[in-house]
């Protein structure tokens, strides 16, 4: 979780200070790295840089059979492939480093050259953290971490139903509610959501793909019953 809110520069003195640092700099081209287009943008937003121009998917630069066999060793014994060269890993995290992964590819020349083989370097490492089970947060405690995000925003909103499913781009999901006669339906209720969106990743450091409101009955508000 720490990782995550260090990836997303959650942290506003951290933020500040490299946004200042990006400002002084004279740069062409900035790599953004995330895990969806959702985390880039984020991260773009929050350093005051423009949206990216350009999105590369990891399917682009690795084959499928590549991406599959990382997540295997990812989930069975904790280790990571990261593009990165081991000297690198090993100047600054050296009690993370594992392996090192060479790869050999042929890239098109001019028909004067033919074809040129490169060497591809990527860095295997292990964190600690993944020396130590996993944390997993169950659709239960979303769905009472949701209930509890929607009271503290308006008591007056009573939460029916929460659906909650999780993919490979992050959280979805789905609250159908009840709300008094009389509230502001547009503002409010997208208040609302990006109310449980913020909350929700800030505190458990998971990502929300997206929050979908239903609106299934609007009640007698208490104080116009008076």
């Amino acid at each position: 979780m720490a990782a995550v809110k260090a990836a997303l520069f959650d942290d506003k003195s951290h933020r500040d200070e490299v946004a200042r640092r990006l400002q002084n700099e004279k740069y062409k081209r900035i790599l953004l790295l995330g895990t969806s287009e959702k985390m880039v943008n984020k991260i773009a937003v929050r350093l005051q840089l423009p949206p990216p121009q350009k999105i590369i998917k990891i399917e682009d630069i690795s084959s499928q059979e590549e991406i599959e066999k990382a997540i295997r060793t990812r989930r069975i014994e904790g280790k990571h492939v990261i593009p990165v060269p081991s000297i690198e890993v090993k100047k600054s995290y050296s009690g993370i480093f594992y392996d090192v992964i060479r790869i050999f590819k042929k890239e098109v020349a001019p028909p004067w050259i033919g074809h040129v083989a490169t060497l591809h370097e990527k860095s295997l490492v292990r964190p600690e953290y993944s020396k130590r089970g996993k944390v997993i947060i169950s659709e239960a405690a979303l769905s009472q971490f949701v209930i509890h995000c929607v009271d503290e925003y308006d008591k007056n909103i009573k939460v029916k139903k929460v659906l909650v499913k999780d993919d490979k781009m992050g959280y979805r999901i789905v609250i159908t509610i009840d709300v008094p006669y009389g509230i502001q339906l547009g503002g409010n209720i997208h208040e609302l959501q990006q109310y449980v969106i913020d909350t929700i990743e800030h505190y458990t450091g998971i990502l929300i793909e997206e929050i979908n409101i239903i609106i299934d009955k609007i009640t007698e508000n208490e104080l116009h019953a008076i």
